[in-house]
C-alpha cells in the first residue's frame, strides 16, 4: 500500500494546494468511518499480526506505540478512521478556548525532496465548546478503540496575562473527554505563545491546570486526567531543565518532544516562508532532545517522541533515545496510510 500510495495517490494529492489536500484526506476519513462496519473490519486487518502487545503509560492503555500528532485531526472529526489504519492513539487539536480561523492562507507548504513541511496554520479550530460537544457523543476514556489525546493551546486574542484563564476554559470543557491532555506552549505560529515556556510562566500555568484537574474529572470516574507538556525543539538544554523541574515539582505525567522548529537548517537556509518546519530536517534534533530528557530524568518521565519519523527505523531511533511512544504527521503526508502499521510492526520486533 505504501508504494501504491506513493506512485498513484500521492501525485494526485500533490497537484492540490497542500491545505486543500489535507482537508480532502480528512473528508475521505470521515466518509470511510461513516460506513457501518468498515472501521472494525479495516482495523482487524491492520492488527492481524505482528503489531505487538498493548502498553500502559501514565495509566493509559495503548494498543501500540505509534500515534498521530496533533494537527491532523484538529477538531476530533476523523479519529476513528485514523485508528482503523493501525494508529495506537490519536492526538486531536490543537484546540483553543475560542474558535478561530487561524492565519491567512496559504499557510501550509510541502517540500517533497526534503520530506519536510512548513506550516503557519495558527491553531485554526472550532473551539473547545464545539469539540467537547462532539466528544460527549463517543465512548468515554478507557472505552475507545484507541486513546484520544486532547491538545490545547492559547486563543490568539487572549493576551499573555490572560493565558491561564484561557487554558483553564479549554481544560474545563475538554479534560473529562481526554485519555490524556497536552498543554501546547510551543507552536511558533501564535504570538507570544512560546513565552509560556519560561519557567515562571509555565509553572503558574501548569499549577493552575493541575489544581483544577482532580475537581474537573471527578465526574468522569477518574481521579485526574494525565497532563503532558509539548515543548519546542528550539529550547536550550538549560531551558529544557527548567521545564523538567516544573513538571517534576507538579508531578505531571509526561512530555512531548518536539514541536516544529523555527530553525532553517541545510537547504532551508534561504527559505523565507514563516512558520514551523517539521519532517525529516527535524529528526536529529528531536532525537537529541529526547535522549537528553531521558538521561536527565533517568527514564522516569514518559516521553512522546515526534519529529522526522518516516519509517520503522526512524521510529526506532526515537525509542532507543528514550521515548515511550512516538507520533507522526509529516510522515503520513509523504508515506501514506500504510505507515502506522509499518511502524507498529517494526517497533514490536525490537
Amino acid at each position: 500500500m505504501g508504494s501504491t500510495y506513493e506512485k498513484l495517490i500521492r501525485p494526485v494529492f500533490f497537484r492540490l494546494n497542500a491545505e486543500n489536500a489535507h482537508e480532502l484526506s480528512v473528508i475521505g476519513l470521515r466518509l470511510f468511518q461513516a460506513i457501518p462496519g468498515l472501521v472494525p473490519l479495516i482495523r482487524s486487518l491492520a492488527y492481524r499480526r505482528g503489531m505487538g502487545e498493548p502498553v500502559e503509560i501514565f495509566g493509559t492503555r495503548f494498543p501500540n506505540r505509534i500515534g498521530v500528532a496533533a494537527g491532523y485531526d484538529k477538531n476530533a472529526v476523523c479519529w476513528r478512521g485514523l485508528s482503523a489504519l493501525g494508529f495506537g492513539h490519536v492526538e486531536v487539536g490543537t484546540i483553543t478556548h475560542l474558535a478561530q480561523p487561524g492565519n491567512p492562507k496559504p499557510r501550509l507548504f510541502r517540500y517533497p525532496d526534503q520530506g519536510a513541511i512548513i506550516n503557519r496554520m495558527g491553531f485554526n479550530n472550532e473551539g473547545a465548546e464545539r469539540v467537547a460537544r462532539r466528544l460527549e457523543k463517543i465512548p468515554p476514556p478507557g472505552r475507545r478503540i484507541a486513546p484520544i489525546g486532547v491538545n490545547i493551546g492559547k486563543s490568539k486574542v487572549a493576551p499573555l496575562d490572560q493565558a491561564i484563564e484561557d487554558y483553564l476554559g479549554s481544560f474545563r470543557r475538554l479534560a473529562r473527554h481526554a485519555d490524556y491532555l497536552v498543554v501546547n506552549v510551543s507552536s511558533p505560529n501564535t504570538p507570544d505563545l512560546r513565552k509560556l515556556q519560561d519557567s515562571e510562566r509555565l509553572g503558574e500555568l501548569l499549577a493552575a491546570l493541575e489544581a483544577e484537574n482532580s475537581g474537573e474529572v471527578a465526574g468522569s470516574g477518574r481521579n485526574r486526567c494525565p497532563i503532558l507538556v509539548k515543548i519546542a525543539p528550539d529550547l536550550s538544554f538549560r531551558e529544557i531543565d527548567g521545564v523538567l523541574e516544573t513538571i517534576d515539582s507538579l508531578k505531571l505525567d509526561g512530555i512531548i518532544a518536539a514541536n516544529t522548529t523555527l530553525a532553517r537548517p541545510g537547504v532551508f537556509a534561504e527559505n523565507k516562508e514563516a512558520g514551523g518546519l517539521s519532517g525529516v530536517p527535524l529528526a536529529r534534533k528531536s532525537t537529541l532532545i529526547i535522549r537528553y530528557i531521558a538521561r536527565r530524568t533517568e527514564g522516569r518521565l514518559p516521553i512522546i517522541g515526534v519529529g522526522g519519523i518516516v519509517d520503522g527505523v526512524t521510529a526506532g531511533e526515537k525509542m532507543d533515545a528514550g521515548a515511550s511512544l512516538v507520533q507522526v504527521y509529516s510522515g503520513m503526508i509523504f508515506r501514506g496510510p500504510s505507515l502506522p502499521r509499518e511502524i507498529a510492526v517494526a517497533l514490536a520486533a525490537k
